[in-house]
């Protein structure tokens, strides 16, 4: 059965780009822009399985949404908040001018989010150490192969719901290793499937508490604790410290010179609060340093050495 939900954000809500970061690759079972400019995102919440369907804002300055699924009340109740209404820029302050262009273009962003933790928090253990071309092929081979069909629409879409924690448990390490997910990163899945009742009771507790009890668990550290907090918690001060490229990039756009992470920090202490928020303006504006390197290959059976980031 169809539910919709009508809502009119304070702000012009740019939805695709809100709910773009939720997106993980070309291809994501999980995720779908039709040739209405409609968006289709499939969801394990609580309440069971929901395919979330958001229109663009309109010319009344309204956001339409449908769902299907027992899990449909649930994810509508929370509109406003996947769409950003909780995030608040108005502390956030440009101290470089190349920040500029992108703060007036992108004014209106707002961090998501979806108050589901493990949704969030097992592909970002499987993007651990590895480029994001590898990651997306595991995700989407592992959603393809364990998720069950979207209810509704989603169905006749292809649309797929990410595994529930009985079925992730049940996933062996041999198969792991045929989507390109080490012996390392399935063994910390492992463990994070393990506790999986009270890492989603992490929406409970403010940011910084959130980070400490993720960072508790063996093979969770700052990288993968922020790419959770950026999306299941909302968090606008989650920069990906410990990602190969962000250090890098963000170090070329604000001083024209890649900077490590120890110098990352130093140079967004004057955005504490909203470091994410630098983090995002900048990759969307599409100021990052030029790539000189070629791209690296899928390996063919597991993962090469990686980039360390946790």
């Amino acid at each position: 059965m169809e539910v919709e939900r009508t809502w009119r954000p304070g702000w012009p809500c740019p939805v695709p780009r809100v709910l773009g970061g939720l997106r993980r690759g070309p291809g994501d079972p999980t995720y779908l822009t039709d040739e209405q400019r409609t968006l289709w995102k499939t969801f394990r919440t609580p309440e069971g399985p929901v395919t979330l369907a958001i229109r663009p804002l309109d010319a009344a300055g309204e956001v339409r949404a449908s769902a299907w699924g027992p899990g449909a009340d649930w994810v509508l109740d929370g509109l406003p908040t996947l769409l950003g209404a909780e995030d608040d820029p108005s502390g956030f302050t440009v101290h470089h001018d190349v920040l500029e262009a992108p703060a007036r273009t992108f004014a209106h962003w707002r961090v998501p989010r979806t108050r589901l933790v493990l949704e969030s928090l097992v592909p970002a253990v499987i993007e651990q150490k590895v480029t994001g071309k590898e990651a997306f092929r595991a995700q989407r081979l592992l959603v393809r192969e364990h998720g069950e069909v979207a209810p509704g629409p989603g169905a006749d879409l292809g649309l797929r719901v990410f595994p529930d924690v009985a079925t992730l448990r049940q996933v062996p390490s041999w198969r792991w290793l045929q989507y390109g997910v080490d012996h390392s990163r399935s063994t910390t899945l492992q463990r994070v499937l393990q506790v999986a009742p009270a890492l989603e009771r992490l929406v409970l507790v403010d940011h910084a508490e959130a980070d400490r009890r993720l960072r508790t668990l063996p093979g969770i550290g700052v990288w993968t604790s922020a790419e959770v907090r950026a999306r299941a918690l909302g968090d606008p001060d989650a920069v990906s410290f410990g990602d190969y490229h962000v250090a890098k990039d963000i170090g070329w756009a604000l001083t024209g010179t890649p900077v490590d992470d120890e110098q990352l920090a130093v140079l967004l202490e004057p955005y504490a609060g909203h470091r994410l928020r630098v983090q995002v303006l900048l990759g969307m504006a599409g100021l990052r340093r030029p790539r000189r390197g070629p791209r690296m290959t899928l390996p063919t059976h597991v993962p090469a050495a990686g980039r360390g980031r946790r």
